[in-house]
């Protein structure tokens, strides 16, 4: 425990003094130890995960097909054994990995080279004489204007960041000193875990429910290298200059847009995403979801539009790949850059690089070196498309069901997927931690009985209280700019096929391709979940375990109520403050009560702009449905009770 403390002291020590140890290079994240975790009852999850099909611990065999008979199941089958070095893998992946997430988000996007420093998030941190806190507030350290709004020197921000008690470094942000320079990541524990409003302890799979990453992303120096996830109709809006030429990628002379222009719009646009929300989709579109739980245990497919069915786990490793593929590098996507967004490729790269933080990748646009040949000499990952520790799948460029980014998370050292497969097996484990005020058994039974009543369980059923299905945007009525996301990767679509998970990485030359098995999946389903031909997307059924922790609710978050009566986002994150889940939950059933909440958020241009509303699911009980008030209530209890499949 000592000892702890003092690699995290001299980690602070780092971040306020900046230029020491110039020849070192290490790296330290917050792992929690038993004690600093609010206890919670784990599922058991040894045995052996063949493309999504679960076998227990106890045959570790597969029936063949053709004579009945059974045979060990191998990684030249595709299996993977789920034992305790895997689980112990995956829970330190979830805390402490960032697959090199730092370089992008430091070197490019310049997450701390603005008004929001590292020696300013250290020092908060000291604040706290080691009380820790749900909202790390730091001072900013220079004046900045984003949109209509002026952000002051010395003014202290909402960041959402969580530090757990007795921790000196956030949970879920590794930083890494590697020769003189001072880096700071992100892992899975940023979003997927939070801490605990009283004790201040970790309560794993959790979501981060305020954490302000929109606006930790508008004070980067280059928020621009994020264009894709705002709402950009296209760069040509932003060219001011004919002098910032390149030659593209058909030879032909193009513009690059105007750093500070498209900087200002960008930033804007981030500025506006509600706490707790979180774009996680390239397409060109502010279209931000509320960040889901890591309660996955039953709770395929998975995302938002139920993109991730396929693969280990139902589709539970493609999930987990998506945000470090995809999210954490936009240099990842140069290769079909034209394909998703109609920029072509050297108009991509220069546009990322063009404004970045670090000199060393910094683009100055040129007629004689094309972007991506200078990228190629400053890429601190050669023969890897982006700067994060990713492996190029068999089909690569083009994306499939088991790989929608195109390529797949994985580092030196490790095989192939291993460490998605890892945290994915983890993250089945979770459970939420029961509510420290205790339910009322029989307020549990009646609220069960009105909730099938009512026609919950048409769609909540089972164990997961999820039928594991995609329901039509049209249906469910909600937003549905973010059903329609994933649209534009038919164009890009290739067989879901991935190397053997016991590959080593790098990958060795002929090394073996498996088919992985679609076949069981609904094509129908698969349609709306990436809204492809003429589908208009959908949203999957999430289960409703958890939801104690999960407030607000839908996938923008919209349905938000305060613990005093506050409606909407505006009035509750927007000001600081966390929603409560049973005053949310009323707003979910009660048509009423939802209605002053969408008209709140309608009130707010910012909410307008994300296509956040809290509108649909209008499945109600309440009076005009035939419900009493007590009746409400207690299936508002029995919601909050799930706490264990």
């Amino acid at each position: 425990m000592r000892k702890k403390y003092i690699i995290m002291i001299i980690f602070l020590l780092l971040l306020i003094s900046g230029e020491f140890f110039l020849n070192t290079n290490f790296e330290y994240a917050f792992l929690p130890e038993k004690d600093d975790v609010v206890k919670y009852e784990a599922n058991n999850q040894t045995g052996t995960d063949i493309w999504g099909k679960w076998i227990g611990a106890e045959t570790g065999k597969v029936k063949k097909l053709s004579d009945g008979t059974e045979t060990p199941a191998s990684a030249k089958q595709g299996a993977i054994a789920v034992d305790k070095q895997l689980l112990q893998l995956g829970r330190e992946v979830f805390y402490k990995e960032t697959f090199g997430n730092e370089v992008f988000l430091t070197d490019i996007m310049g997450i701390v080279n603005g008004p929001l420093t590292m020696t300013n998030i250290a020092k908060a941190i000291i604040a706290l004489k080691g009380k820790g806190t749900t909202n790390l507030q730091v001072e900013l350290a220079k004046d900045i204007t984003i949109g209509n709004r002026t952000y002051k020197k010395g003014e202290k921000i909402d960041t959402g960041i969580d530090v757990p008690k007795g921790s000196l470094l956030p949970l879920g942000m590794p930083v890494v000193w590697d020769h003189g320079k001072l880096r700071v990541g992100i892992s899975c524990a940023a979003c997927h875990a939070t801490v605990d409003p009283k004790t201040k302890k970790v309560v794993e799979g959790a979501p981060n429910n305020d954490l302000n990453a929109g606006l930790l992303m508008a004070l980067a120096t280059n928020s621009a290298a994020y264009f894709t996830h705002a709402d950009i109709k296209s760069l040509k809006n932003y060219i001011r200059s004919v002098d910032r030429v390149v030659v593209d990628s058909k030879g032909r002379k193009s513009s690059l847009p105007d750093p500070q222009l498209l900087e200002k719009e960008v930033d804007r646009i981030f500025a506006s995403w509600p706490r707790g929300n979180f774009d996680s989709t390239i397409d060109m579109k502010a279209n931000p979801s509320q960040i889901p739980d890591s309660f996955t245990l039953g709770d395929h497919p998975y995302g938002w539009s139920g993109f991730a069915a396929a693969g280990p786990f139902r589709g539970l490793s493609t999930f987990s790949n998506n945000v470090h593929a995809q999210n954490a590098d936009s240099l990842a996507q140069s290769e079909i850059s034209e394909a998703l967004f109609g920029v072509d490729k050297e108009v991509y790269i220069g546009t990322i690089l063009q404004n970045a933080a670090s000199p060393k990748f910094r683009y100055k646009p040129n007629v004689n070196e094309k972007p991506s040949e200078f990228f190629a000499k400053v890429d601190p990952t050669p023969g890897v498309v982006g700067v994060n520790k990713l492996v190029a799948p068999p089909q690569f460029p083009k994306v499939s069901l088991v790989a929608p980014d195109g390529l797949v998370v994985s580092e030196p050292g490790y095989r192939f997927n291993e460490q998605n497969n890892a945290v994915a097996a983890w993250q089945n484990t979770i459970n939420p931690p029961s509510l420290s005020a205790k339910i009322d058994a029989k307020q549990i039974e009646k609220g069960r009985g009105v909730f099938v009543r009512a026609g919950c369980i048409r769609c909540h059923a089972g164990a997961y209280l999820t039928n594991h299905r995609v329901v039509s945007a049209k249906v469910v009525g909600t937003e549905p700019s973010r059903a329609q996301a994933l649209k534009k990767t038919e164009k890009v679509f290739g067989e879901a096929v991935f190397y053997a998970p016991d590959t080593p990485v790098p990958i060795p030359k002929n090394a073996k391709v498996l088919k992985v098995p679609t076949e069981q999946l609904d094509k129908e389903q698969i349609r709306l979940a990436f809204a492809h031909g003429d589908s208009p997307g959908g949203y999957k059924v999430p289960s409703l375990i958890g939801l104690s922790w999960s407030a607000p609710y839908l996938h923008d978050g919209g349905v938000a109520v305060g613990p005093n009566g506050e409606l909407g986002l505006a009035e509750t994150l927007g000001k600081g403050i966390v929603p409560d889940a049973r005053n949310s939950l009323r707003a979910l059933m009660d048509r009423t009560l939802r209605q002053q909440v969408i008209r709140a958020n309608a009130s707010d241009p910012h909410l307008r702009a994300v296509h956040v509303s809290g509108d649909g699911h209008r499945y109600w009980i309440d009076q005009q449905s035939g419900f009493t008030k007590e009746e409400q209530e207690a299936v508002i209890n029995y919601l909050l009770s799930l706490t264990y499949p």
